[in-house]
C-alpha cells in the first residue's frame, strides 16, 4: 500500500496549514503511526521501500527518522538497520551506582574497562580532588552495559595517593562504591551532578553503536565521602535514545 502523503480529503487538494508544514514532518506522523503497530524491538523497512510508500525522497525520509532516533522513538544499529526503540533506560538522580540502577531494573549491569592508567592532575583535576598539580590521578575508562547493550562511555578520576592498588582491586569488584566502601572504608554522601547534552564524537558513536552526532547525555559528577572529602570525579557519555533520567522534586518549606 502507498501513501500519497500530499493528499487530502478536500477534493484531492491539500489543506492551506499543508503547505506550511515540511514533508519530512508530514513523513514522521506517518511512520510514528508505523511505529505504534510494531513491537519494540522489531525492525523497520528498508529505507528504499518506505520511500518509494510514502512517495518522498530518500533524503527526506532520512531527515524524519534521524528525527525519530534523536527522540528515542527508533533505534538505529549500525550495520544493522532501524528498529522500534525498546521503553528507555532510567536512572534515579540519587547517589547511586550505575551497576545498583540497572539491577533494580531487572537489567544485567556490566562494564568492560576501555582504559585504565594514571595521569597528572591539571589545575581543573587538582582542584575537584583536593590535590597538587601534578599529583597522580588514577583514570578509568569503562563502557557500560545494561544486559548486552552498549549504554554509556564512563571515565572516573581519582586520587592515586588515596586508594592505593585501586587498579587491582577494581578487577574484583564489580562496583567501584563497592570497592571504596570494602577495600578503603570510603562511602560517599553527597555529589554534585551536571547534566548537559552534546553529540557523538566517531569514538562514541563506534563504542554504542550510535550515529556520530546523535544527541548524547554528558554528565559530569562530583562526588564527597562522609567526612566532606572529595572522591570522585566522573565524566560519563550516555546514549540520548535510550537513557533517561528521572528526579524526585519536593518543594522546600517556608
Amino acid at each position: 500500500m502507498s501513501i500519497d502523503v500530499s493528499s487530502a480529503r478536500n477534493g484531492g487538494r491539500p489543506p492551506e496549514t499543508s503547505q506550511r508544514i515540511p514533508k519530512h514532518y508530514r513523513i514522521k506522523q506517518h511512520l510514528l503511526q508505523m511505529i505504534g503497530g510494531r513491537t519494540p524491538g522489531s525492525p523497520m523497512p528498508a529505507e528504499r521501500s518506505l520511500a518509494v510508500e510514502f512517495r518522498t525522497s530518500r533524503t527526506t525520509l532520512r531527515k524524519a527518522l534521524q528525527e525519530l532516533v534523536s527522540e528515542g522513538r527508533l533505534d538505529r544499529v549500525q550495520g544493522k538497520g532501524t528498529f522500534v526503540a525498546r521503553p528507555k533506560v532510567y536512572r534515579t538522580l540519587h547517589l547511586t551506582s550505575y551497576t545498583e540502577d540497572m539491577a533494580a531494573q531487572g537489567l544485567e549491569p556490566a562494564s568492560r574497562i576501555l582504559d585504565i592508567g594514571y595521569v597528572p592532575a591539571d589545575e581543573k583535576l587538582a582542584g575537584l580532588l583536593g590535590l597538587r598539580t601534578g599529583d597522580r590521578v588514577l583514570r578509568v575508562e569503562r563502557l557500560r552495559l545494561a544486559s548486552g547493550e552498549p549504554m554509556a562511555i564512563e571515565s572516573t578520576h581519582l586520587s592515586a595517593q588515596r586508594f592505593p592498588g585501586l587498579r587491582l582491586d577494581l578487577g574484583r569488584h564489580t562496583s567501584l562504591y563497592t570497592a571504596l566502601a570494602e577495600q578503603y572504608g570510603v562511602r560517599l554522601a553527597e555529589a554534585e551532578e551536571t547534566i548537559e547534552t552534546a553529540l557523538a564524537t566517531p569514538r562514541e558513536a563506534e563504542l554504542l553503536g550510535a550515529d556520530v552526532g546523535l544527541p548524547m547525555l554528558l554528565l559530569s559528577r562530583h562526588s564527597w565521602d562522609t567526612r566532606g572529602r572529595p572522591v570522585e570525579w566522573v565524566r560519563s557519555v550516555y546514549r540520548g535514545s535510550r537513557y533517561k533520567f528521572v528526579a524526585t522534586l519536593t518543594r522546600p518549606a517556608r
